[in-house]
């Protein structure tokens, strides 16, 4: 297969050579294209009646010849439509060239006029044509080229052409993120930048990356959350509604759900609270489904889910002693691992401590819960930058939206009692240096911040997770290009 494959790549390299020799560039600068493909197909009555002469460009995905008479397909972004390329009216030499010279793949510029062939179709009678670009490696089969789920995502340009559906997922994501935006600037929040380089992660219980900076001499870190501790510092500045869309990363392990870098939005909103919140992200959700896939109800793995629904609030205590039997509250790392063990739930036991033991219980609990609804209760051993129940102080007010046995989302009340904040960071530290990696670095620039005061402030985050469980897929499925390990040998 490979000989065939180079000999044909061999054959085309020499088309080239000769179309150069001929005083023909097969790679020109410009296109005079007057319509996409679209346009003359919803207007195509009009433009037949009229005999108006337009341009398409477009590539060929199909070539058929009958004698003095070609056909071939012509797609671009938009739609395809078929072309009909005559020796009499593009004149002997001009069709000796297409025959010759043009292969599928090839990008072409049709002049020509609509008419409608005895079969009924919608076609393009050419009266010129012009190469734009040509293709070096011949297209894959759709239904016999690409089949391996490595090679597809290694050439995703090769599946998003052959595939209408990836083409389809990619337009819907687009929709997904600008309605995120809309709904966010509708409700009076505006949109900000914060730094992706960062001196002390902070804001979310992760492994990051570590790169250097060359200027500054010094090693930084990629930031493993959208901004949280920049964002709050803008409700010490007086900005009290503000969000951001962006990307960030954690160099953890990649299953169906977790990604290392990938889109995600945070808002901050100062005089409201988790309660405001968990409003606002249904809202939000509501509002982003709809606008994206035009329901409100979706099949995600063997769940059922109806947005549109009641959302229910799950008590993080109460879920996990009601299905495990355990009280995360009073029991012991010991008695946690052991119904771990008993529970045959795998976790790692670098850095294992009772923090690791009850976040590891909730998630066994979180997979049978089918939602939409709130984890709330949640405690302050796997919550530092919370703020405490005031009600229950070994609780916060946190929240996190379940749908389909996941966690889609992460809020709360923020915390901003500079002191208490600073007690958490020094906890958090005393995890890291017992290798704990996940654990939260202390920033005491961001305590300082804290110390001129920050009015009580409700942040939320969320990530392009939400989408691909829409979409009932995995997260690397709904990435444009996922990251492949490069291949060795040459192509």
């Amino acid at each position: 297969m490979t000989n065939i494959v180079l000999s044909e790549r061999d054959e085309r390299l020499e088309k080239i050579n000769e179309l150069k020799k001929q005083g023909i560039n097969p790679y020109p600068a410009k296109s005079n294209r007057t319509h996409n493909i679209a346009e003359v197909l919803a207007d195509f009555a009009n433009l037949e009646d009229n005999k108006s002469s337009l341009i398409l460009s477009g590539r060929v995905t199909s070539k058929r010849e009958h004698g003095n008479l070609t056909f071939a397909n012509l797609q671009d972004g938009t739609d395809k439509i078929q072309v009909a390329i005559s020796k009499k009216d593009i004149g002997a030499d001009n069709y000796k060239i297409f025959g010759k010279y043009i292969d599928m793949g090839d990008f072409i510029e049709i002049t020509g006029t609509c008419f409608t062939t005895h079969k009924g179709e919608k076609s393009i009678m050419a009266s010129n044509f012009t190469l734009l670009t040509k293709a070096i490696r011949p297209l894959p089969e759709k239904w016999h080229g690409l089949k391996d789920e490595e090679e597809l995502f290694r050439k995703r340009y090769l599946d998003i052409l052959l595939n209408p559906e990836v083409k389809e997922l990619i337009i819907k994501k687009a929709k997904f993120w600008q309605a995120v935006r809309t709904f966010m600037l509708n409700h009076d929040f505006i949109e900000v930048e914060t730094p992706v380089l960062e001196v002390t992660t902070g804001g979310a219980d992760a492994r990051p990356f570590i790169t250097h900076h060359n200027a500054l001499d010094m090693d930084v870190y990629l930031r493993i959350c959208t901004g949280e501790l920049w964002q709050k510092r803008l409700m010490v500045a007086g900005l009290e509604k503000t969000f951001e869309i962006g990307r960030q990363f954690r160099n953890e392990g990649m299953d169906a759900e977790h990604l290392q870098d990938y889109t995600q939005l945070e808002f901050y909103w100062a005089y409201a609270d988790y309660e405001d919140g968990m409003k606002l992200v249904e809202e939000l959700y509501k509002y982003v489904a709809q606008e994206t896939f035009g329901t409100l109800k979706f099949k995600i793995k063997n769940f059922d889910i109806d947005l549109g629904k009641t959302w229910e609030r799950y008590d993080y205590q109460e879920t996990v002693l009601k299905m495990t039997g355990v009280d995360i509250l009073s029991a012991s790392e010991d008695e946690i691992k052991k119904k771990l063990d008993e529970l045959k739930v795998e976790y790692d036991t670098k850095g294992f401590n009772i923090t690791r033991a009850i976040d590891n219980l909730w998630k066994y609990c979180r997979k049978q819960i089918p939602g939409p609804g709130f984890l709330v209760g949640v405690p302050v051993s796997v919550s530092p930058l919370a703020k405490r129940d005031v009600n229950r102080p070994e609780l916060t007010q946190r929240f996190h939206p379940i749908i389909a046995g996941s966690e889609l989302g992460n809020g709360f009340s923020e915390l901003n009692d500079p002191i208490d904040q600073a007690e958490r960071f020094a906890e958090q530290q005393k995890l890291r240096e017992a290798g704990d990696e996940e654990a939260q670095m202390f920033d005491h620039e961001f305590v300082e911040a804290l110390e001129y005061g920050m009015p009580p402030t409700c942040g939320f985050g969320t990530s392009e997770r939400v989408f691909s469980f829409l979409m009932n897929k995995t997260g690397r499925e709904c990435q444009i290009f996922p990251l492949m390990k490069p291949k060795n040998e040459a192509q």
